[in-house]
């Protein structure tokens, strides 16, 4: 969605802000920072870059999973359950999914309101600033899932049109963060132009409003991981398109017109983001790579609120159910004229 300042948690508020308004001084030890800056830079690399080199299958890419983030992938350096008064929990989900046509009714919903959400232009030398409260696996590649403590993490995304070799910057603060306090430069090896890798407002607003158009144009651009099939990798691209990105309404709109279409979505009547704000869900179980991402919305509103992600099965780590290995939870989206400085804060 559009919004730029999502609601805030409810019970979860006070405790959430407290974390988000901490200043970025924790003491790490250097084999710790080693090992996170080596986990962020690959996936970086990975899920930024268009590269020869083929990527480890989901199931495999815990240390930092879309939206994302998918959050989820999500595309960027950090993997989208945190408690906060009573939030979110790490077990699986007491009620499953619910039909694909409840899903696609819901969608067409979220769509009208996203249609009905002003979004404000970005300019080419301006940034879209998306700030989130993240809790994602600390654990090895072949040790179990360890969820870590929830950190703040903001992005500034450049909307220069390029080519980049720069597209974005990230800045973490908490015990749960990479390098706290360290403003990371989202790097590529090859310069990349705006476009799918980097999504600016003006290549979003130029993409078909066509629901069936725009995800036949998805399917043809969106990388596939190893072992995921081609509807899961554009499952969790729209989720990260529409998690730190600013585009017109009706590109909004149209993209999770779009989602209703790919095969295997499905309805959760409920889902709790890492601020602990619980909301309704769209989630999609993919068999081949083992993983299920969820988008989660305001039940009122239907803005979007952040994400999920959990690995279904791993015989490496003794997985047999849903396992949450990352969530995340906008708290603020909107623009800037400045990297690696953060809006004035408007609320409470």
């Amino acid at each position: 969605m559009n919004n730029n300042n999502p609601p805030r948690a409810g019970s979860a508020g006070s405790e959430a802000e407290e974390l988000l308004s901490a200043p970025a001084e924790w003491d790490l030890p250097p084999s710790r920072h080693l090992h996170h800056k080596d986990v962020l830079m690959q996936h970086i690399d990975h899920d930024r870059t268009p590269s020869t080199q083929a990527r480890p299958a989901p199931r495999r890419r815990l240390a930092r999973g879309v939206v994302l983030l998918p959050l989820a992938s999500m595309a960027l350096a950090g993997a989208l359950v945190v408690t906060l008064s009573g939030g979110d929990d790490t077990s699986a989900p007491a009620t499953r999914a619910a039909g694909t046509n409840s899903a696609s009714a819901v969608l067409n919903r979220i769509a009208v309101a996203a249609m009905a959400t002003d979004a404000t232009p970005v300019k080419d030398g301006q940034f879209v600033y998306v700030e989130s409260l993240t809790r994602s696996n600390e654990g090895t590649f072949d040790g179990p899932v360890r969820l870590g403590a929830p950190y703040k993490r903001e992005v500034w995304m450049s909307q220069d049109p390029g080519p980049l070799t720069n597209t974005g910057w990230i800045r973490e603060s908490g015990k749960g963060a990479v390098m706290p306090g360290q403003l990371v430069p989202i790097e590529s090896a090859d310069p990349v132009p705006a476009g799918i890798h980097h999504p600016t407002y003006k290549w979003l607003a130029s993409l078909p409003t066509d629901p069936d158009a725009l995800l036949e144009l998805l399917y043809a651009r969106t990388r596939v991981d190893d072992g995921e099939s081609k509807e899961q990798a554009v499952f969790s691209k729209i989720g990260h398109l529409v998690s730190e990105t600013i585009m017109p309404s009706a590109n909004a709109s149209a993209l999770y017109k779009a989602a209703a279409k790919i095969p295997g979505v499905k309805e959760l009547p409920d889902a709790v983001d890492a601020a602990g704000r619980h909301g309704i869900a769209i989630t999609r179980e993919d068999a081949s790579s083992a993983t299920r991402y969820e988008w989660i919305f305001d039940k009122d509103t239907l803005a979007f609120l952040g994400s999920r992600s959990y690995i279904t099965k791993d015989e490496v780590k003794g997985i047999t159910s849903d396992t949450l290995f990352g969530t995340s939870a906008i708290m603020k989206r909107t623009v800037v004229d400045q990297r690696g400085k953060a809006p004035a804060r408007t609320d409470g």
